[in-house]
């Protein structure tokens, strides 16, 4: 199911705020409050590629685990494939479901 988070483009759209864009001509002293507002969105945006960068880093631990764990598990079915001198039945049904592709079972609907 899609989410906002996987529609491309969604991110970079531009407010009304962002954009700068004010249906009152501004005034002298407002460059102070837009000083203020670009330093608040450079401080959550200097946060969020923090938390950015932790989350990575979480990400390729955990898909390393992944590949040791696989990599055990695949070593351990080749041994016992080499003792028994014949493959895995689970490993074979394993390969027969990427390779053959099941027919559509059929039925007559009468209405």
């Amino acid at each position: 199911m899609k989410d906002v988070n996987t529609i491309s483009g969604i991110h970079t759209v531009r407010t009304m705020c962002s954009a700068k864009k004010r249906s009152i001509p501004g005034v002298q002293s407002s460059a102070y409050l837009d000083l203020y507002m670009l330093n608040k969105e450079k401080e959550r945006l200097l946060k969020e590629a923090e938390r950015l960068d932790l989350r990575n880093t979480v990400i390729k631990k955990r898909l390393e685990e992944i590949n040791l764990e696989t990599g055990k598990l695949l070593d351990t079915e080749t041994v016992s494939e080499s003792k028994e001198g014949k493959r895995n039945p689970s490993r074979r049904a394993f390969n027969q479901k990427n390779e053959v592709k099941k027919e559509w079972k059929k039925m007559p609907l009468n209405y």
